[in-house]
């Protein structure tokens, strides 16, 4: 990783708690306006949609397939996210699944030593520190072949800045057109920009660092993966982790009918739309057989 790219991790990390700190007290004695909140959960479930349908069960997984207008949009709405270029997080993520709570992972909390201060160290660096180190590393000519070979994949993923700065715009431009005042798109800025990315950030991490470290386990798989139900929601189903490791291709990660999974939920809708085809889904049977083998 070049002194660049560590940089720019780091301010991506750094600004959007920084704003996340301003907001809160900007809030201080005083409620958000309905206006900021519609934006901020606006762009929260497009953004993080992006990532969780778009990056990780399409492009990473190929747990479904779509139009290219479908994957490129996908693909845009996952770069506004702000967790890199999608051909660096489709390799990162495919080699996190080659060597899984192993040596060559690029964000394992496990591994880092011994006792309480070992697994501080290591879910502080699943969670953020790899950013600094292992992020965007992984060889795209082994892990990402697929895209690195899709001339619009690799548009999308070298015009990353834009979309980040796209992203930025477009709440700030909603919070002006909805209140018609600059103070209103400063505001929009803010809470569906910054502090957006803020949540959306430390929701996705949380994955890497809370679902390999805490929660429950059904399956033998040969790493340290749990799920978190707490997490169902805001990760819009990203949390029931263990079930992702024990099926990766399933295009469903809730795979019991209370384990709340919005993303698999939106990946039904798509199909049922005709821009969702080949959704990958697993038999009950073969679930069961992997519950009674465990």
């Amino acid at each position: 990783m070049s002194k660049l790219e560590r940089y720019a991790n780091l301010t991506a990390v750094v600004l959007p708690f920084a704003a996340f700190a301003a907001a809160i007290v900007l809030l201080w004695n005083r409620a958000v306006g309905w206006t900021d909140l519609a934006i901020l959960s606006g762009m929260y479930l497009v953004t993080a949609l992006g990532v969780t349908i778009g990056y990780h069960r399409m492009l990473t997984h190929r747990a479904f397939d779509a139009a290219r207008p479908v994957r490129y949009t996908l693909a845009v709405l996952g770069s506004m996210a702000v967790q890199g270029p999608v051909l660096d997080w489709v390799a990162d993520h495919r080699k996190h699944h080659a060597f899984t709570d192993e040596d060559g992972d690029p964000h394992s909390p496990h591994g880092h030593g011994g006792g309480f201060g070992g697994a501080l160290r290591g879910l502080l660096y699943a969670h953020m520190g790899w950013l600094l180190e292992t992020q965007g590393t992984a060889t795209k000519r082994r892990y990402a072949r697929d895209l690195l070979e899709d001339p619009g994949m690799r548009a999308i993923s070298r015009t990353f800045p834009l979309l980040v700065l796209l992203g930025l715009a477009i709440p700030f431009a909603l919070g002006f057109l909805l209140t018609g005042s600059v103070a209103g798109g400063l505001t929009g800025l803010l809470w569906g920009g910054l502090v957006r990315i803020f949540l959306v950030h430390h929701v996705t991490w949380s994955i890497n660092s809370v679902c390999h470290f805490f929660g429950t386990r059904r399956y033998e798989t040969d790493d340290m993966s749990t799920n978190v139900f707490w997490l169902a929601l805001p990760s819009l189903g990203e949390s029931w982790h263990h079930n992702h490791h024990a099926f990766p291709r399933s295009a469903r990660h809730g795979l019991r009918w209370w384990e709340l999974d919005v993303s698999g939920l939106v990946i039904g809708g798509l199909e049922k739309l005709g821009l969702a085809r080949n959704v990958v889904r697993i038999d009950e049977s073969r679930v069961r057989e992997r519950e009674l083998a465990a």
